[in-house]
């Protein structure tokens, strides 16, 4: 090896070592961990139990003063951890064959792990007027979302960061409750639950930062899959297809839909 060979191989591997120590050792050289609660809105199409409120309203079209109205829209509150979130500073990658057929200099990715517990509901109420007094009749859904995920994404100016895409697997399961106040204060509660469904939920956002790292605002836009067939009483009890039928419910929810997220990140470094 000739001595210029032996002097650019040594810069080379000081180069190289600087880069490694760099990226490798500091305060927070591992990424970020920490906590995040947040607000979400979730659209879904609960196919089979707007067919049943359908039917619950024509059965009772010449009593009722407030009509039973369709389901699709749940809010509530998603709490989780970052397992981590480790930004990649930018870095030029190329190689030579005698030319430099490419060469891209990048400003930098992030990668995040992720898990959280997701909690919505809506509920609706429907009053009829009978000879005997007033009827109400509440319907609510509850949907309970466990999620393990990852985003990837990069910074587009020093404070505000874009997710690229955010995916997430979903374990997912509903709850229904059937709630009727008859007069002399008689209240009749059938309470339905689904067995877990798988589901996911793909979408891309945006990430503020506060202050730094340590706290963030981030925002996401999804769409989220959501699947449930049969509900059940605990003992064993299903929900029928509807006021007039002997046939059990299915699809009670078909599919998802839109799902809006912003939530308040508290970061430590690891």
């Amino acid at each position: 090896m000739t001595g210029l060979s032996i002097k650019l191989t040594i810069i080379f591997i000081v180069l190289f070592q600087t880069y490694l120590n760099s990226q490798s050792f500091g305060f927070g050289c591992l990424g970020f961990t920490g906590g995040y609660a947040g607000y979400s809105h979730q659209k879904y199409q609960p196919d089979g139990l707007n067919d049943y409120i359908k039917i619950f309203n024509l059965n009772r079209k010449d009593s009722l003063t407030e009509n039973l109205h369709s389901f699709g829209s749940a809010n509530g509150f998603r709490v989780g951890l970052n397992f981590f979130r480790k930004k990649f500073s930018g870095v030029s990658n190329g190689f030579r064959v005698g030319l430099n057929f490419f060469r891209k200099k990048f400003s930098g990715v992030f990668i995040t792990a992720k898990g959280f517990y997701q909690f919505l509901n809506e509920k609706h109420q429907a009053v009829e007027k009978l000879s005997s007094g007033i009827v109400s009749t509440s319907n609510e859904v509850k949907m309970i979302n466990w999620g393990l995920g990852i985003d990837l994404g990069t910074p587009i100016i020093s404070f505000l960061n874009w997710k690229i895409i955010d995916a997430a697997l979903l374990y997912n399961q509903a709850r229904f409750s059937n709630t009727q106040n008859f007069p002399g204060a008689l209240t009749v509660v059938n309470n339905y639950k689904s067995d877990y469904h798988f589901g996911y939920t793909i979408g891309t956002g945006i990430i503020i930062e506060i202050l730094g790292e340590y706290i963030t605002l981030e925002g996401l836009a999804a769409y989220s899959k959501i699947t449930i067939d049969e509900m059940k009483m605990d003992d064993g009890t299903k929900l029928m297809k509807n006021e007039n039928s002997t046939e059990a419910m299915k699809n009670f929810i078909a599919d998802g839909g839109f799902n809006a997220v912003i939530q308040l990140n508290i970061g430590l470094p690891l």
